[in-house]
């Protein structure tokens, strides 16, 4: 059983920054890639970030410069560094894990004001 614990969400005002770290629990040999996701209100689920095992970084243009993806392997866990914090980042932030399967997180709630 495979399961991947959100945290670091909250209320930030505009220019702001937030850490959210995800851990991946459960009997795992390795994991692969790594990723954020999110979803805005009315919108659809799109990429944020994604890591691979050895560090290469992928960012969508609407975050590269502001937010900074990273992982520890060590300890199966996957942070997401934003700062400069716009009120269009708000939304639920989802990671995920590619294991054996795609796994994903119950999703942190990101939220900010102008």
């Amino acid at each position: 059983q495979v399961q991947l614990v959100e945290s670091g969400g909250g209320l930030v005002q505009a220019g702001g920054s937030l850490r959210l770290s995800c851990v991946v629990f459960g009997s795992i040999f390795t994991i692969n890639g790594m990723g954020w996701y999110r979803q805005g209100p009315g919108k659809e689920r799109e990429l944020v970030a994604t890591i691979t095992r050895r560090g290469s970084t992928n960012y969508a243009d609407s975050v590269k410069g502001r937010f900074s993806i990273s992982r520890d392997n060590a300890k199966n866990t996957v942070f997401l560094q934003m700062d400069s914090l716009k009120p269009e980042d708000t939304a639920v932030y989802y990671c995920n894990a590619v294991i054996t399967d795609i796994y994903w997180g119950q999703g942190t709630q990101v939220t900010v004001s102008s």
